[in-house]
């Protein structure tokens, strides 16, 4: 089963992406300034995935991706992919896992290992 990931980005705004099964990225969303914002929307598109539309591109570097729209609305970004299989393969995930998906918040933890960090300082 996937998962919704929200975490912050490097200007402090929040996203989120959804991960497949395997822990792969497989898109991820506009920015947010807060975050409750992200689980709003997570849980709009939970309630409304067969609204969703994949439109789907070919970048000039020859990868493939989609973007993905709720109703009218740009909703998210996809990654790129090699072959359009794959990108096919990973538009199925979001419609076979997207409702079931755990929401998991990375926002509010800078540093998971941080107490990792400390003990390895202590040993010197």
């Amino acid at each position: 089963m996937g998962a919704f990931v929200i975490s912050r980005r490097f200007n402090d705004e929040y996203k989120f992406t959804f991960t497949s099964r395997k822990g792969k990225v497989i898109f991820t969303s506009l920015s947010y300034e807060l975050r409750f914002e992200c689980e709003e929307d997570i849980q709009k598109f939970k309630a409304n995935i067969e609204l969703a539309k994949f439109l789907k591109f070919k970048g000039s570097g020859g990868k493939y991706f989609f973007k993905l729209m709720l109703g009218e609305v740009h909703f998210a970004t996809s990654r790129k992919y090699s072959t359009e299989l794959l990108l096919q393969k990973g538009i199925k995930e979001i419609v076979t896992y997207g409702v079931k998906a755990e929401v998991l918040d990375f926002s509010s933890n800078d540093s998971i290992f941080e107490d990792e960090v400390v003990e390895e300082e202590e040993m010197e």
